[in-house]
C-alpha cells in the first residue's frame, strides 16, 4: 500500500498559539519537534502494517517545518515553499490513502486556531458545501479516488472530518477550550493513540469523498479590500453586496489553485 500524509501544524498535540507555530517565535522549536514526532508515530505504524511506501507532505506555513532527519528513513518528504498544490502537493491516484495530521478546524467555528488558508477568509464554499482546509484537501484527493482515512487534530476537527467523510477514523489528540487553549494529551499519550488510530484506520473501508465536476468556489473575505484583490484573478466576480468572489471552475484542481492564487492576492490588503 501507497499512503499520503498531510501535516499542518495547529492541530499538533499541545499546540495553542501563534508562538507555538510561527518559526519567529519562542515555542515555535518545541512546536516543531512535537509536530515531528507525531508524524513519526504514524508513519512508523504505517510501516509496521505493511505500507511499502509513506509520503508525507509539510502543509503548514513555509511547509520547511518537520526535521527530516528524525523522521523514518524510508519516509519520502515533501518540504519547502512554492507547491502548486500546498497541502496537497504530491497526491495523485497512485495512493491508496492519505491520512491529515495535525489538522485544525475551518474558519468561523470554535477550535484551537481555526482558520481557512488565511485569517481574512470568512467562509469557502465548494458549490453549497462549507469547506475548510480539510474539506478542499479531501476533494482533492477524492478526485484522484483516494480515500481520507484518519484525521488528527482537536476534537473541532474532528468532527468536521466526520460530518464530511463517512467512517473516517478520527484522533482527538487535544480539546478546544478557546481559540487559544486547550486540555491536550501529552506527546506520549498522543502517540499511543495515534499508532492504534493508525492501525484502525489502516482496516477500514472508506469511500473517497468525490468533489462536484464543474465546481463554484466562493470565498467570503472579512474585509472587502480583500476581495477586491482577489478578484484580480481572472473569471472572478464579487458577488454584489457582499465580500464573497466567486470563481467557475472546470475541476477541483482547479478550484484548488484558484482559491491558492485568490489568497495569496487577498493577503497584499492594508489596514490603513
Amino acid at each position: 500500500m501507497k499512503l499520503y500524509v498531510s501535516v499542518d501544524m495547529e492541530g499538533i498535540t499541545g499546540l495553542v498559539d501563534a508562538s507555538h507555530v510561527d518559526s519567529s517565535r519562542h515555542n515555535y522549536e518545541r512546536g516543531r519537534l512535537i509536530m515531528t514526532n507525531e508524524t513519526n508515530a504514524v508513519v512508523n505504524t504505517a510501516f509496521a502494517s505493511g505500507c511499502e511506501e509513506v509520503v508525507v507532505n509539510d502543509s503548514h506555513s513555509k511547509m520547511n517545518n518537520l526535521l527530516i532527519e528524525h523522521l523514518h528513513p524510508d519516509t519520502q518528504l515533501i518540504t519547502g515553499d512554492v507547491k502548486p498544490f500546498s497541502m496537497v502537493q504530491g497526491l495523485d491516484d497512485s495512493f491508496k490513502g492519505a491520512m491529515f495530521l495535525g489538522y485544525h478546524a475551518r474558519a468561523s467555528v470554535p477550535g484551537v486556531m481555526t482558520h481557512s488558508m488565511i485569517f481574512g477568509v470568512r467562509r469557502m464554499y465548494i458549490n453549497e458545501v462549507e469547506v475548510g482546509e480539510l474539506g478542499f484537501n479531501a476533494y482533492v484527493a477524492g478526485y484522484y479516488g483516494v480515500p481520507v482515512l484518519l484525521v488528527a487534530g482537536d476534537d473541532q476537527a474532528a468532527a468536521e472530518a466526520e460530518a464530511l467523510i463517512p467512517n473516517v477514523t478520527t484522533a482527538v489528540v487535544k480539546e478546544a477550550i478557546s481559540r487559544s487553549a486547550s486540555k491536550s494529551l501529552t506527546p506520549a499519550k498522543a502517540a499511543e493513540l495515534l499508532k492504534a488510530k493508525t492501525e484502525e484506520a489502516l482496516k477500514k473501508e472508506v469511500k473517497p469523498l468525490v468533489p462536484p465536476e464543474k465546481p463554484v468556489l466562493r470565498i467570503e473575505f472579512a474585509n472587502y479590500g480583500q476581495a477586491e484583490w482577489a478578484h484580480l484573478m481572472p473569471k472572478t466576480e464579487i458577488e454584489k453586496g457582499t465580500t464573497i468572489v466567486r470563481y467557475e471552475a472546470d475541476n477541483i484542481l482547479e478550484a484548488y489553485q484558484a482559491m491558492l492564487v485568490m489568497t495569496e492576492l487577498a493577503m497584499r490588503t492594508t489596514f490603513c
